[in-house]
Order: C-alpha cells, then structure tokens, then sequence
C-alpha cells in the first residue's frame, strides 16, 4: 500500500504547541477570575492560615522567600510574621524581579517596612537586605497531582529555583477549588515539595 492508499485515522489530530499554549492560557484566567469571585474566599483564607502555621511548627529552615498577594492570591504574611516572631534569626523575604534574567532575588521583608512597586505594580521592599532562601512559598493559579504547579506561565519561580545552590524546599500555597485533577507538568516545570491548602497539605514528598 503506497503512502496516499493510506486510509484516514479516526484518531483526532494531535494539538499544537501553540493551542496547547493558548488552552493553558484561557484555563489560568478562568482560574484567577473563579478566585477572585469565591464567595467564601475569607473563611477559606483563614483555613489556610491555620493550615500553614501547624505546617510551619517544627520546621528547621530560618529563611523563607514568599509574595505579595495578588489577583485573589492567600496572603501568607500573617502566619509568616507570627512563624518570625519565634525566633529572631528567622527571616522573610519578598521577590524582586530581575527581567534581564527572569529570576527573583529575595529581600528582607517585616510589618512596616519601606516599600516601593515594582515594573508590575507591585510592592517591593526597599533598600532591604538580600538573603537565598532554604524554602519557598509559591502561589499558584492551580495544581495537579503530585506536586504539580500551574502559575502564570512567566517561569519566573522555576528559573530561580534551578539557579539557587543548593535548592530551596519548595511549598505551592492555593485554594483547594483550584485542583486540577488531569493537570500534568511540561518539560520546563519542576514539582513542588508540598502543596498546602484551605483543606490542608494536600501533597507531600
């Protein structure tokens, strides 16, 4: 049989880079605006403030990157600072971004300290210290299993990860209507080392 007396498969053609692209695209906005809209996004805030502080009891590591929450994001500042409080080497950093690399530097972040926006709108400490993290919180726009991390598709925390020696422990931060059940990680991402939600650690190594 010649390569034209082939017959045609019913097997839907495979997608594209690009519409795969353009999917993930169209599902984080439907994500950010169903985040924006819950209706119980305090109460579910409150879950995870709980949750993040028992997370946090006991742990050895003294420095820790976090973020300014946006767009909906759970504020993971307040447990933060109370985790702080216990120990005074403990310290919390806010990122700045670094566009020419596409990697975020940390800087010491406390209640009351000067702040500017960034490119993004976005505040920043100012004139802090700069300090590597040994864990990371990360926000994210959903999950899947096993550590999977859907973000805003800038790679901004996956750059920084693999360029910091040794690697930060790695902790995805999100609201649990954001599980993503056939979400699966591309070649690029790297999985988180827990993910913790309004219902708890969810996932963990």
């Amino acid at each position: 049989m010649t390569h034209s007396d082939t017959p045609p498969s019913d097997a839907p053609p495979k997608p594209s880079a690009d519409s795969a692209q353009d999917a993930r695209v169209a599902l984080r906005q439907k994500l950010i605006a169903a985040r924006q809209a819950l209706p119980d996004r305090q109460e579910r805030a409150v879950s995870l403030q709980s949750a993040l502080r028992v997370w946090l009891v006991g742990r050895t590591e003294k420095r820790i990157g976090a973020y300014w929450p946006i767009k909906g994001e759970f504020d993971p500042l307040p447990a933060l600072y109370r985790w702080s409080e216990a120990d005074e080497s403990r310290r919390i950093g806010l990122p700045v971004k670094n566009r020419e690399v596409g990697t975020l530097s940390f800087h010491v972040w406390y209640p009351g300290c000067p702040t500017e926006l960034d490119a993004y709108d976005i505040p920043k400490p100012k004139d802090t210290e700069m300090f590597e993290p040994d864990l990371m919180l990360v926000p994210c726009v959903g999950y899947g299993p096993a550590g999977v991390r859907l973000g805003y598709g800038g790679g901004f925390f996956d750059r920084t990860m693999m360029a910091l020696r040794p690697r930060p422990l790695t902790a995805g931060l999100c609201y649990s209507n954001g599980f993503l059940p056939m979400l699966r990680a591309q070649a690029e991402d790297l999985p988180l080392d827990a993910l913790i939600t309004d219902d708890g650690v969810v996932w963990q190594r």
